[in-house]
């Protein structure tokens, strides 16, 4: 069972509160109970990524004047305040989730406030959601089929992560969802409402309800390139198995795209892998795995590039 260790912040000017009133000199500070650290099973700190989100920040979504990785760098400073003992690596994890909720909201509100634009749902991993359980019975059956012959045909499997958002129409969207309302302050309920929306959505995709797919990455290195080229071309290999099976002519095609804080010239040309499928044959064109790598850092950016992206 997991503790939960709350902390009251006092308000001596020799005290570590002190400095942390110094990072957040618009909090309060009389009866202010901090709790979003907790242990894990060894006993070790752990951070709880969605109450730190909400409370260090007191509620308040990213605005055009922050930059997401300052925001990150305060996340941070603010939890080494309260326990010092929290490794690099635990906050380096704590980032992806971060950075991948800002970006949610920050999409979700584009969407609220152009009726036109599809909508990007965040997705959890593979171990939560087999992501062809979100097409309709008889694609997701499909998809369930292929999958099973691989592994009885061969000793491959076929195994991917899933995406971090997934892009659909928005006429399914204002079906399931309703009318989409914006954000303008967050709380750890909200924050589950935005990670759950995913489960509306399982089995009822039809073949064109899904226009595409988004990675995100608070950083690159290698391997998460490796990664989001992999889900890419596997993402719209299924796709184009899908439009062969069920005969469709001249669909409009499965988009793929990934963001992160900063992305350089070697992460560009990293991601302009080719999708496999697409030089199988001389009858198809090649197609990149990656149709776009965007450097979101700021409101103003990711309000621009969700527009493109969700168009």
């Amino acid at each position: 069972m997991r503790q939960v260790i709350q902390i009251v912040r006092k308000s001596p000017a020799d005290s570590p509160e002190a400095s942390w009133c110094g990072i957040f000199p618009h909090r309060e500070l009389e009866d202010d109970i901090l709790a979003f650290i907790g242990t894990n099973a060894s006993g070790r700190s752990q951070i709880l990524k969605r109450e730190a989100f909400v409370e260090i920040r007191n509620g308040q979504i990213p605005t055009k004047h922050e930059r997401f990785t300052q925001i990150l760098q305060d996340l941070d400073d603010a939890i080494r305040v309260v326990e010092p003992s929290v490794s690099t690596g635990a906050l380096s994890n704590a980032h992806g989730d971060w950075y991948e909720w800002m970006l949610a909201i920050a999409s979700w509100n584009v969407s609220a406030k152009h009726s036109a634009l599809n909508v990007a749902i965040p997705l959890p991993n593979k171990t939560t959601l087999q992501l062809s359980s979100l097409y309709v019975q008889s694609l997701s059956e499909k998809i369930d089929d292929l999958r099973r012959k691989v592994e009885e045909s061969s000793t491959v499997q076929l195994i991917s992560s899933n995406p971090d958002f997934i892009l659909i129409r928005r006429e399914l969207a204002d079906q399931l969802f309703g009318q989409i309302t914006s954000y303008s302050q967050i709380d750890v309920g909200d924050l589950d409402t935005l990670n759950g929306l995913w489960s509306k959505l399982v089995g009822n995709c039809a073949f064109e309800d899904i226009v595409g797919y988004l990675s995100v990455k608070s950083s690159l290195r290698p391997d998460r390139r490796l990664q989001i080229s992999h889900e890419g071309s596997l993402m719209k290999a299924l796709y184009v198995h899908l439009q062969t099976r069920e005969w469709i002519i001249n669909p409009p095609g499965l988009r793929y795209y990934a963001m992160s804080t900063r992305v350089g010239a070697p992460d560009r040309e990293s991601l302009k892998t080719v999708a496999t499928h697409s030089i199988t044959t001389v009858a198809s064109i090649p197609e990149p795995a990656v149709d776009e790598v965007y450097e979101v850092d700021t409101l103003k950016i990711a309000n621009k590039s969700f527009k493109e992206i969700l168009a």
